[in-house]
């Protein structure tokens, strides 16, 4: 907590300011990089540091996960961190209780995310806490304490084991400043429930996927808690999820664009549309259905441009908030969500677009069939399948994919992946 007045004062800092800051962070990242980790010694030439600028980055060839966990052992700075000592290590942190340290200084989480591919990443002391106060700062600022001055109480319904960042950061950091009661995404929902009622939380938070599903509960009268904030994560939030949650507690919702690579990579602005990059712990460059993200504050493993598949926009101008942070348009899905039919690609909207004009399809998960798609989605109300499936064929039919075929069925769950995500869109080759 030392470390979180700083980057509070960081969300004022002008534009100008934060340009500042990130030439002299990614100067100092470059440098340790040439001299501590030889793949980006190789990689990154006979450039100078000193006189590195940060539109020099398009120059730089992207960095993928595919590079990391193949070069990982000539990626990290400390030699002693090789991938099957890592990995030892992630293969003996168990359960709930299973958080610990690597060599009393570094922590180690997996992800495969929702795209497959499996990747890990290692942390150091300071840059661990930097990345838990990167998704939480923005809720220490906006509600420092709860009724009688006592600390907030999180509750995070997300991933369970400590493989996962969600749950390794606030097994990690669950303290008086921010106590934190996990609840695996997981866990059978009337548990999910049980568990939400007994601790009344002052700050509701999680997959949007698994904070959904609680809109029922609540309005059937089961589930009974009033947080005072809800923040979701790790996910792309759905328009039709954001409103049933807002409708429901009373409250906005503030949503964190959130990775294993870096933490909190951008925040809602709650005064304007749009979300607030962390400009001062990351840089983000929009790409064609990708972003390339260079970690500024984590030096332990280097990621310079290191290619992710969100698909973001860039906005304009300053934000009416005042905020030196630039914006983005929201996250509107993964590049790698796009469905390939033989020459024909279909974007995710083909589908989000039309399910979010949807009253009553609270969520929703695509999967791809040779000749369409099968659609569950969960319901908060009557909805009319036969129109829907109508409209999503259609679509489908325009983009070229002859006898397109869409089945919609109502479900009460979807199927998550091991760590509790929901991968929204699952092509054939999943």
């Amino acid at each position: 907590m030392a470390l979180a007045p700083e980057l509070l004062r960081r969300l004022d800092w002008s534009a100008e300011r934060l340009a500042a800051h990130r030439r002299r962070a990614l100067r100092r990242l470059l440098k340790t990089a040439q001299a501590k980790s030889a793949w980006h010694r190789s990689r990154l030439g006979r450039i100078d540091p000193d006189s590195f600028e940060e539109g020099d980055l398009a120059a730089l060839p992207a960095m993928t996960k595919h590079d990391l966990m193949e070069h990982f052992d000539e990626i990290v700075t400390d030699r002693r961190l090789t991938l099957d000592r890592v990995e030892r290590h992630l293969a003996g942190l168990a359960g709930l209780a299973g958080d610990a340290y690597l060599l009393g200084r570094y922590h180690a989480i997996a992800s495969s995310g929702t795209s497959g591919r499996r990747g890990v990443f290692v942390f150091g002391w300071e840059a661990w806490a930097v990345r838990w106060l990167s998704n939480v700062r923005h809720t220490l600022r906006s509600q420092p304490a709860s009724a009688g001055g006592r600390p907030l109480l999180q509750a995070l319904v997300a991933a369970g084991d400590a493989t996962h960042g969600t749950s390794a950061l606030t097994q990690t950091f669950s303290g008086p400043s921010l106590p934190t009661v996990r609840l695996p995404a997981t866990l059978p929902l009337a548990d999910i429930v049980a568990g939400l009622n007994q601790v009344q939380p002052d700050v509701l938070a999680g997959y949007p996927s698994a904070l959904g599903p609680l809109v029922s509960e609540a309005r059937a009268g089961r589930l009974r808690i009033r947080p005072a904030t809800v923040v979701t994560t790790s996910e792309v939030l759905p328009a039709a999820v954001r409103h049933a949650l807002e409708e429901t507690f009373g409250v906005p919702v503030t949503d964190v664009w959130s990775a294993s690579e870096a933490g909190g990579l951008a925040c809602d602005c709650p005064q304007a549309p749009g979300m607030h990059l962390a400009d001062d712990l990351v840089i983000i460059e929009p790409g064609e259905g990708c972003v390339y993200l260079t970690n500024l504050y984590n030096t332990t493993q280097p990621l310079i441009r290191y290619q992710l598949n969100d698909d973001v926009t860039l906005l304009d101008g300053p934000c009416p908030c005042g905020s030196g942070h630039r914006r983005i348009d929201g996250v509107r899905g993964r590049g790698d969500d796009r469905f390939v039919y033989g020459p024909i690609t279909v974007s995710p909207l083909a589908f989000a677009s039309p399910l979010a004009r949807q009253r009553h399809v609270a969520d929703y998960q695509v999967r791809q069939t040779r000749r369409g798609a099968e659609v569950a989605v969960r319901c908060l109300g009557v909805i009319d399948i036969v129109q829907i499936q109508t409209e999503l064929t259609a679509n489908l039919l325009r983009l070229g994919l002859l006898d397109a075929e869409v089945v919609v069925r109502p479900v009460e769950q979807f199927d998550r992946l091991g760590t509790g995500k929901l991968q929204r869109f699952v092509p054939l080759s999943a």
